[in-house]
Formats: structure tokens, sequence, C-alpha cells
């Protein structure tokens, strides 16, 4: 497999390295597992202002001998491209800086990536070492009402985004899951509609509920701000919603292809700097 190396994020001063330990986990729906993490390490932690934070979780090869304690940074400059961590992109769910903890919302679809099945099995004292935060995204104060759209990828953002905007907001959530059991609860303003849809056990990426769901649906009046991400076709869907039916500014939009049907996450972000990537 061609890898992303964590290392080369960890390079940039912006996106300092983070070692935490798993204090628990726990299971939210048959489709999802938060992992919650603390430690010693967590006063190295930088947050940031962003409700869309995210981090790169480092993967250490098996088979590969890395000094102690695992150093990003370091490995860079002693190993070869090839032997570096691997690297998976996250959002942090939430932040609770006077306990010193931080949780991150993983998908679980049985042995299937990398990331997933390290959290199935993670028990408190495991290693969660990442670099960052990044981030891009703040509700607008300024919109007259916001819509989100996702599948289980964009969860974990979506939610913590929902829960950040003022109790008066107003608004509707699109969220694509697998059925009823993978349905979480949402802190969401009482103006804010969430809408799930259900794939009823077609795999993620091959329905077009949430592009139609979206694309169907009656407005709500005034000036809208859009989250929406996920899987890259679904995005390409809504993408043409957006600025071809509805004729959204790009600045009222935020929209990003969080992972690719078919593609593992190191072959899609090299992808996505390619020039179809960009489309």
């Amino acid at each position: 497999m061609t890898s992303v190396p964590a290392a080369a994020t960890a390079a940039r001063r912006s996106r300092p390295q983070t070692n935490l330990t798993v204090l628990r986990s726990e299971q939210l729906s048959p489709h999802m597992v938060r992992i919650v993490a603390g430690g010693p390490g967590f006063s190295g932690y930088v947050n940031n202002a962003y409700v869309d934070r995210y981090v790169k979780i480092a993967f250490p090869q098996p088979g590969i001998d890395y000094p102690q304690p695992l150093d990003l940074a370091a490995i860079r400059e002693s190993h070869p491209r090839e032997q570096w961590p691997y690297s998976r992109t996250y959002t942090v769910r939430w932040v609770d800086e006077a306990a010193g903890e931080l949780a991150i919302d993983f998908v679980i679809h049985g042995d299937e990536g990398l990331a997933g099945p390290w959290a199935a099995t993670a028990k408190a004292g495991d290693a969660l070492i990442f670099t960052g935060p990044g981030g891009g995204y703040n509700p607008d104060p300024a919109a007259d009402w916001y819509l989100f759209a996702g599948d289980e990828s964009a969860l974990p953002a979506i939610g913590a985004a929902i829960e950040s905007l003022p109790r008066d907001a107003r608004g509707v959530a699109f969220l694509e899951v697998d059925s009823g059991a993978d349905v979480q609860a949402l802190d969401a303003p009482e103006g804010l509609e969430l809408r799930w849809l259900l794939r009823r056990g077609a795999p993620a990426g091959e329905r077009d509920l949430l592009v139609t769901a979206v694309r169907d649906a009656e407005w709500l009046a005034g000036r809208v701000q859009v989250f929406a991400h996920g899987e890259r076709g679904y995005m390409k869907g809504l993408r043409e919603v957006f600025y071809v039916q509805r004729g959204l500014e790009r600045a009222q939009v935020s929209l990003s292809g969080y992972w690719a049907k078919g593609r593992v996450e190191d072959d899609f972000q090299a992808e996505k700097k390619l020039p179809i990537g960009k489309i």
C-alpha cells in the first residue's frame, strides 16, 4: 500500500505532535465507536477555534523498529519514506480542556480499513498519537439558516457543528446512516431539523439517498450556509445541487470529500491533489 506518511505533517510547526493515552471507549452505535483519550500528553495539545477540527492519527507499521517514544519528525529523518507510520484523518468530536480529554469517533465496518479495526479493539492505556489539529469551518452567525449533509464519516464533524450553534439557530441536517440503530442523539437547536436517511443494508457510497434528499427538499427562506462532507461521489452530486440548481456562492458552502468508495485514504488523498480530484 502506498502511504501518506504521518511524519510529513509533523514537520509543520502549525501541526504539532500530541501523544495521548486511551482512557475509555464507548460504543455509540453498531457502526461507530468513540475513543476518549487524555493523560499527561494532553498538556501539549494545542486546540484551535474551528468546530470541524481534525487530526492526522499515526499508525506505526508492523515489523518496523521505531525509536520510543514515537517521534514522527525524527522518524522522517531516520527512516525511508516507505517505513513512515501510516496516517488517517479524523475529526475531534469534542474537547474537554478542564478534564484533559478529547473524543474521536470512528466508523467501524468489521476488519475493513486501518483505523476502524484499531478503534474496535482499543483499550485503556493504548497510545493515540496524532498531529494537528487543523480545521477551516465555523458556522456563520450572519446566516439565516444552516444546511448540513453527510454520511457516517461526516457525522462527528456535523455533530460538533450542530452543537456549536446558538439555541435559536434554524436549519436542516441530512444524515445518511445504515439503519435506525445508527441514529445518534445530537443536542440540536429546536429550530434545526434532523433528517436521518437509512440505507438499510446497502453499502455506503452506493445509494443516491443523500443527494436526492437535498435536491428535492423545500429550502428555508433567507441566506443559507452549507456544510456538506462525506463520500466523494455524494459530494460531486451535491456540488451540482448547490452551485447549479440553487446558485449558491462559494463563500456559502463548505464541501469536501472525506473518502472515496474503493479507495484507501492514502490513494484518495493523493488523487485529491490531481486535477481530476479538484473537480
